[in-house]
């Protein structure tokens, strides 16, 4: 069985495609290959999403948000989106899903730690969707 690669694309990459990456890598580890990039990358991560995500145990201060390239795109397997509007290239054979998802940029931890539980869900559901398993 070959690795399956997912992206995950925001906006400015600093928020909510770096806590999806980060459920992602801790719920499937090397069994998934993860990306994520944004379509106007920030100068750095959101600091509620890294603090929501330490308080799961999982790190991803040392994320650093990425341009979003069309070899990103072609590389994965599933790309998610989540409110990049037009910005993704699409490409014949990619299995594509938009989550509507609240910016956490400018939220307090409270409505933060919502947004993670709500990504937390939708990544459980995947890995159960691309493996198999229970995650």
């Amino acid at each position: 069985m070959t690795t399956p690669a997912v992206l995950f694309v925001c906006v400015h990459n600093a928020g909510r495609s770096q806590m999806a990456a980060g459920y992602l890598r801790h719920l499937a580890g090397d069994r998934v290959t993860v990306l994520s990039a944004g379509s106007a990358p920030g100068d750095s991560l959101n600091p509620a999403a890294v603090a929501v995500m330490a308080e799961e145990g999982i790190d991803i201060a040392s994320q650093v948000p990425q341009l979003l390239s069309v070899d990103s795109v072609k590389a994965s397997d599933v790309v998610i989106t989540m409110g990049c509007g037009d910005a993704c290239p699409v490409f014949p054979g990619k299995r594509y899903e938009d989550w509507e998802l609240e910016d956490p940029a400018g939220k307090d931890l409270d409505r933060v730690r919502a947004i993670r539980d709500d990504i937390r869900g939708r990544i459980e559901n995947l890995v159960r969707e691309l493996l198999g398993t229970e995650s």
